[in-house]
């Protein structure tokens, strides 16, 4: 019944995550309101919840562009599900536009399977990062996604090694130009500077500890099948599904790293997480365990909620 919703790719399952996001979003307000509502905030949080959309619109696109699922819709459902699940994920600004800018580096990337303009891929996906990496330092990690893909493409072109950090370099004249005409002063624009706290108390609740072991063990069940249906590609579809792997395990170095753990961290692992599960949900012979497995992470969020 639920897996038949979103086996294929409808106009409703996007209606579905809209409101899904669209809660989280009341939720984390009603939580954690901090000030009087005024038009500036109703706007502020209206404009946070588009960039949130349109990210699992760019995901979708993502997926659907380089055949990541079987043109169904799990990814883009789990997706809006973990933002329930950690509504804090849409409560830090800096975060969620980073995480757009990363997975506008995403595309590019993921795109260099068919070898087509690779030199502006490779300098598209630097240069999103680095803008990422303004919002929020760690997000200057994915960067290591081009190495990885350059070394998964056995890429001997030193050009396509190079141009990477043109992208980078071209991000931190920008930033310069901008802090001279803004702030009068050549670096006052990089105020985000690299901390690191392995202060994990803040996790010490129901709510983290409950959706923490879930996306754990999930994650590393469908991993686990992920990798072992990896081989069964196409050889060009390979890299793509290898880059999804390790930006999982960046995202996780993000959160392990995050100097203030708040929660908003984990939205950096949604996505390639998201696609992890999605796959795993489609090669799930029993229909009765597919159903039950979906089931469990749609109840999960509002179960948590009612903690």
């Amino acid at each position: 019944m639920i897996t038949s919703i979103f086996n294929k790719s409808k106009p409703i399952n996007f209606t579905i995550v809209f409101f899904i996001t669209f809660l989280a979003f009341i939720v984390l307000n009603i939580k954690r309101i901090e000030e009087s509502i005024t038009a500036t905030f109703l706007l502020k949080q209206a404009f946070l919840f588009f960039v949130c959309y349109v990210s699992i619109l760019g995901l979708s696109f993502i997926v659907g562009k380089n055949s990541l699922t079987k043109k169904s819709n799990y990814e883009i459902v789990l997706y809006s599900l973990f933002l329930l699940a950690i509504p804090q994920t849409v409560g830090n600004p800096d975060i969620i536009y980073a995480n757009f800018f990363v997975l506008l580096g995403y595309r590019r990337i993921i795109s260099l399977r068919s070898q087509i303009s690779v030199n502006k891929k490779l300098f598209d996906a630097a240069f999103w990062f680095g803008i990422a990496a303004l919002f929020y330092f760690w997000a200057i990690l994915f960067f290591l996604l081009i190495v990885i893909s350059l070394l998964l493409y056995t890429d001997n072109n030193i050009k396509h090694w190079l141009i990477p950090f043109t992208g980078l370099l071209a991000v931190f004249l920008i930033s310069v130009c901008l802090s001279i005409i803004w702030y009068d002063s050549f670096f006052e624009i990089f105020d985000s500077l690299p901390e690191v706290s392995y202060n994990f108390s803040n996790y010490n609740s129901i709510q983290y500890l409950i959706i923490i072991t879930m996306l754990f063990s999930f994650g590393v069940w469908a991993s686990i099948f992920y990798i072992k249906n990896i081989k069964q590609k196409k050889k060009v579809l390979r890299p793509s599904y290898y880059v999804v792997l390790f930006a999982v395990l960046i995202g996780f170095l993000i959160i392990v790293f995050a100097p203030n753990k708040n929660g908003s961290e984990f939205l950096f692992l949604f996505a390639p997480l998201a696609i992890i599960i999605a796959n795993y949900i489609e090669i799930i012979q029993e229909r009765w365990f597919k159903e039950l497995f979906l089931s469990i992470i749609i109840i999960a969020p509002f179960v948590i909620l009612l903690l």
